[in-house]
C-alpha cells in the first residue's frame, strides 16, 4: 500500500481598506489595493510557527527515513516567500530529491471556472515556469485551486502533459478512493483524496471531544495498516503543522514519530504522487459536475454561494478583455493576484460548521464589509482601465 502525503502551501496577498474617497488615479495600484505590511506581519507570523519548524523537520525526517512526500506552493506565496528571504529553506527540501513539486495555477484562482480557458491555461503555465526557475523541477503532477475538478479540467490538464490529477474522493458510490482512476477517454491518471483520513489530521487532530483523541502516530499508522486498496492519498494544509494545529497541541511530536510508526507494517510506502500514478488504473472516475475539496458540500459554493460572491467574481472575470488589451505586465499582475479565491472566500454568508471555518480565516468584521471593499477595489481597478 502506498501512502501519499500531499500538502498544500498558501498565503494570499490580502486587501487594504478602500473606500468610495479614495477613488482617485493612482500611477501604485499595487500599493493602493494590497496591504503589504499586513502580509508580511503575517507570513512572518505563520513562518516561524509553521514553515521554517516544519521544513526543518521534514529535512530529518528524510534523513533519518528517507520520507518522501509531494507540496504545491502557489505562486503568489513563493513571490512573498522570496520577499522575506525564507524561500531556500523550501529549496533544501527540493534538494533532497524525496519531495515532489506539483503544479498548479499560479494566483490560486478560480479561472478553471471560466468559459474561456485560456486564462487557466495561462496561470498554469506561469506556475510551472516558476517552479522550474525557483527549484528546477519539472512537475509531473497537476493540482487544481481548491482541488476543483471535473472531466473537463482533467482532460486540459492531460493535453498540457500532466501525468495526474487530484480531486476529493467522493461521488464514488460503492468504490473506495484508495485506487487510482482515469477519467473517461483520457490516460491521465487521477488521484483521490482520502478525505476521512486526511481530516483526522487536519482538522480533528485537537478536538478533545472527539472519540479518537488523542490522535497519536501508533494509533494513526494503525489505522492505515488497516485500510484496503493500492494507495492512500493524505491530503492537507502545510499550514497545520503549527498554524492551525498550534504546537501545544502535540502535532510536530506526531509528525516525528509518524514515520517510525508506519515502520513496523511493512506494506506501508511513503511515495510520492508521480510514484503512486504509475499504479493501473482500476476503471473510470466520470466526475461531469465540479467537486472540490471545500465546505461540507465540496463544490464551488465556498467561493460562489450567495449573490454577493456571484457579483465580484463575474465584475472581476469581466475586466480580463480590458486588462489584456492595455498589455501592461503590471496592470495584468494586480488583476490575476485579485482572482486569490480568498477574497472570495471572505464573503461567504454559510452558516454552522462551515461558518466556523470561514470566519477562522476571515479578514473583515463580515462578509459584507468583504464585499464592498471587494467590490470598490474591482470597480477602481476597472476605471483606471478606461
Amino acid at each position: 500500500m502506498k501512502i501519499c502525503f500531499y500538502f498544500q502551501v498558501h498565503q494570499p496577498k490580502r486587501l487594504k481598506r478602500l473606500t468610495i474617497l479614495d477613488f482617485k488615479k493612482s500611477n501604485n495600484l499595487e500599493d493602493l489595493y494590497f496591504d503589504n505590511a499586513k502580509n508580511r506581519a503575517i507570513l512572518e507570523r505563520v513562518a516561524k510557527k509553521c514553515y521554517l519548524q516544519t521544513n526543518k523537520l521534514m529535512l530529518q525526517l528524510i534523513k533519518e527515513h528517507n520520507f518522501k512526500f509531494s507540496l504545491s506552493l502557489t505562486g503568489v506565496f513563493i513571490e512573498q516567500c522570496k520577499e522575506l528571504g525564507i524561500i531556500d529553506c523550501f529549496k533544501e527540501l527540493a534538494d533532497t530529491g524525496n519531495v515532489e513539486f506539483l503544479n498548479e495555477t499560479y494566483y490560486h484562482s478560480l479561472a478553471s471556472l471560466y468559459e474561456n480557458k485560456e486564462e487557466f491555461i495561462e496561470q498554469i503555465k506561469l506556475h510551472r515556469e516558476l517552479i522550474k526557475k525557483e527549484f528546477n523541477y519539472k512537475g509531473k503532477v497537476f493540482r487544481n485551486t481548491e482541488l476543483i475538478y471535473s472531466n473537463e479540467i482533467a482532460k486540459i490538464a492531460e493535453d498540457l502533459g500532466y501525468k495526474a490529477i487530484l480531486a476529493e474522493g467522493i461521488n464514488l458510490d460503492w468504490r473506495s478512493p484508495n485506487y487510482v482512476y482515469k477519467p473517461p477517454n483520457c490516460r491521465i491518471k487521477t488521484l483521490l483524496r482520502n478525505y476521512l483520513l486526511s481530516d483526522d489530521i487536519s482538522f480533528r487532530f485537537s478536538a478533545y471531544k472527539w472519540e479518537h483523541y488523542p490522535l497519536t502516530a501508533d494509533k494513526y499508522a494503525e489505522w492505515l495498516s488497516k485500510c484496503q486498496g493500492e494507495v492512500l492519498n493524505i491530503f492537507m494544509d502545510y499550514e497545520t503543522f503549527g498554524e492551525h494545529q498550534w504546537q501545544e497541541t502535540g502535532i510536530f511530536e506526531f509528525l516525528k514519530y509518524l514515520p517510525i510508526a508506519l515502520k513496523k507494517y511493512p506494506h506501508l510506502e511513503c511515495t510520492t504522487l508521480s510514484e503512486a500514478s504509475q499504479l493501473q488504473a482500476v476503471g473510470d472516475y466520470d466526475c461531469p459536475n465540479i467537486t472540490s475539496w471545500a465546505d461540507l458540500e465540496r463544490d464551488t459554493s465556498a467561493w460562489l454561494g450567495n449573490e454577493m460572491q456571484k457579483a465580484c467574481f463575474n465584475a472581476l472575470k469581466n475586466l480580463e478583455s480590458l486588462v489584456k488589451h492595455k498589455k501592461d505586465r503590471k496592470l495584468l499582475h494586480i488583476w490575476r493576484c485579485l482572482q486569490t479565491t480568498d477574497h472570495l472566500y471572505y464573503i461567504s454568508t454559510k452558516r454552522f460548521g462551515d461558518e466556523e471555518v470561514h470566519k477562522y480565516f476571515a479578514e473583515h468584521q463580515n462578509p459584507y464589509d468583504a464585499f464592498i471593499n471587494y467590490m470598490n477595489i474591482i470597480q477602481h481597478l476597472g476605471l483606471n482601465l478606461v
